[in-house]
């Protein structure tokens, strides 16, 4: 790797662009506990890219454990880059100002590395734009040593084939460990003079859980692969998910920058627990991150203690992928109340599993503490719906809970609903309306009034490593009748308290074309932006007209691709990236199909 010189962009910036855009706070740097080195005095460099807004990316703690962790490391300096906004793009592209750093405003062409967390398939558009932004050419195969390394990680890198040709390397599973090690790899081969592909072949060579697309191909038989294959013959064709055995132990940034503009969480997110015992087969999340690990009471608290102390947030957030299983949560709330109780701290618990009425209890714990409003992921509306899809969640416990809760203090809750589920029916979806307006009428026996209850209903995507992969989704005019049937039984019912929010529909079928897509998606995904898609998560830019002409490019229809059905001996684009067992899934789908007759 060539030594690469640092381009500091900070008159530039100053004087071309913050008075040129909307949101300034968004670009420029300099908050409370950012951490800045001198570039040119590194060993290593590397901007941490996260393919949204800052407001967005600013609420993402992996970036903010990632970003902490690199910093530590003698010798080598982290800095953010984020996708900057319609109106910012509009004048770097016409003043050609490179994309830059927040910390440094340095050019994304100075770093060593360039690093994306991807966390949905929706961001891969935002990915091409950055690159292109920063002056780096989007696709692997046309960069030179003059360009960073491009990595990328997070939950899309274990189905990561869509975008393969456009990033150098993926790392797959958790990053604490596994950044560390590579960016030693990478700091050793760049003293000495290494190439890139050299550096990328040893990385390939020395961990299991680092994919190199490069150095692999795919045969194809029309629609399905015939082969995939190393281009090296030692190479391994299968891959694991770096996993954090220390959990306890692991890194915790204790002081997390404070945004300059509002962020879509500004709070003391601390993460309680990794893994999930439910195994729902819908969730690509509960069968990838495993095994399961709890930090202790004291270690958490610690945590929140100190990073109160250095932002001031008045919210604690207690994350994992289900909060209510973490076997000491009782033990957990006492202690954050004792010591935030007189600071009008709030506590916020995500999506909770209700199960045995675990929240029960805990509603009765937290009933001095100021509320945040409490999210409860039922999914399904039936407890027949809910056995198929391996989520055993009983009505009578789901009433128990919301009950205490009511009675602790919560006037309201948040629901979360899926559709399209596999053996679903129509009064399955009609249930979603009754189940969700009972709960709000529940209330009444409390203080005699009927709660609000914001609703969120999604449409199944079937996801890569999940039983349900091998699953078509259900076509777009099947959710645009259960969208109707949930709103003509909410007039029916008078349920005036229950409000309901809609994923759209058009973003879910691209969202099942794409997440189960095989590498040559990546001319499609290229077109897409092309044409101009950019924050197709967000519903004033996503424009699925361009999705759908950038398939129709290639001969793909986007609904059947969406709805697609593999078969079970079928090389899956997916199966050589980290996940779980074949055979292991395909047994969960056997009893799920059993269920549904």
């Amino acid at each position: 790797m060539n030594k690469r010189e640092v381009t500091i962009l900070a008159e530039r910036v100053g004087r071309e662009f913050l008075p040129f855009v909307r949101k300034p706070s968004r670009y420029i740097g300099g908050e409370i506990n950012q951490i800045k080195k001198d570039l040119a005095q590194c060993g290593l460099t590397v901007a941490l890219c996260f393919p949204d807004v800052y407001e967005v990316a600013m609420s993402y703690t992996g970036l903010t454990i990632i970003y902490d962790i690199i910093n530590k490391i003698e010798d080598v300096a982290a800095e953010r880059v984020f996708a900057p906004w319609i109106d910012a793009e509009k004048v770097l592209r016409e003043k050609k100002i490179p994309l830059f750093s927040l910390e440094s405003r340095a050019a994304l062409k100075s770093f060593d590395i360039v690093g994306f967390s991807l966390t949905n398939e929706l961001c891969y558009t935002n990915v091409l734009n950055m690159l292109d932004l920063g002056g780096i050419n989007i696709r692997s195969v046309a960069r030179d040593e003059n360009e960073p390394l491009v990595i990328a990680g997070g939950g899309m890198a274990n189905c990561c084939e869509p975008v393969a040709e456009l990033i150098d390397l993926f790392v797959l599973g958790e990053g604490e460990k596994a950044v560390v090690e590579l960016i030693q790899l990478v700091k050793r081969g760049k003293k000495t003079g290494l190439t890139k592909k050299e550096i990328l072949f040893r990385a390939a060579k020395e961990f299991d859980w680092v994919y190199v697309p490069a150095l692999y191909e795919f045969e194809y038989d029309g629609a399905k692969i015939k082969t995939f294959e190393p281009t090296v013959p030692e190479l391994r064709r299968r891959f694991k998910n770096a996993v954090v055995e220390d959990f306890e132990n692991a890194a915790a940034p204790l002081r997390p920058i404070v945004a300059f503009a509002e962020a879509v969480h500004e709070r003391v997110s601390v993460e309680i627990m990794r893994g999930c015992p439910g195994r729902c087969r819908f969730c690509q999340a509960s069968f990838c991150r495993r095994p399961i690990r709890c930090r202790s009471v004291k270690k958490i608290i610690d945590i929140a203690k100190a990073c109160y102390k250095a932002t001031g947030f008045d919210t604690v957030s207690l994350l994992s992928l289900s909060t209510a299983d973490y076997p000491k949560l009782e033990e957990l709330v006492g202690g954050l109340q004792a010591y935030f109780r007189d600071k009008y701290v709030g506590l916020s618990l995500p999506s909770l599993r209700v199960e045995q009425s675990a929240i029960a209890g805990l509603a009765e714990s937290l009933s001095s503490v100021r509320k945040s409003g409490l999210t409860i992921a039922v999914e399904a509306a039936s407890e027949r719906l809910r056995q198929i899809i391996n989520k055993p969640l009983k009505d009578e416990d789901l009433f128990a809970a919301a009950e205490a809760a009511y009675r602790a203090g919560w006037q309201r809750l948040k629901l979360y609903f899926m559709a399209g589920l596999p053996g679903e029916t129509e009064q399955d979806i009609k249930q979603i309306v009754h189940l969700s307006f009972q709960l709000a009428k529940l209330r009444k026996k409390v203080d005699g009034k009927t709660a609000k209850i914001n609703i969120t209903i999604s449409w199944l995507v079937s996801k890569p490593h999940t039983p349900f992969g091998w699953l078509g989704q259900k076509p777009k005019a099947y959710f645009e009748q259960a969208k109707k049937l949930i709103l003509d039984e909410k007039r029916k019912l008078h349920a005036k308290t229950c409000q309901f929010k809609f994923h759209k529909i058009e973003r879910s079928v691209l969202e099942s074309a794409i997440g189960r897509g095989d590498r040559r998606l990546c001319n499609v995904i290229e077109a897409a932006w092309q044409s101009g898609a950019r924050f197709d998560l967000w519903d004033e830019c996503f424009d699925n007209k361009l999705w759908q002409k950038a398939f129709e490019k290639f001969g793909i229809d986007i609904e059947a691709a969406a709805q697609r059905q593999f078969g079970r001996e079928e090389i899956l684009p997916w199966e050589h990236l980290g996940g779980p067992d074949k055979e292991y899934l395909l047994g969960h789908l056997e009893k799920a199909q059993q269920l549904i007759g």
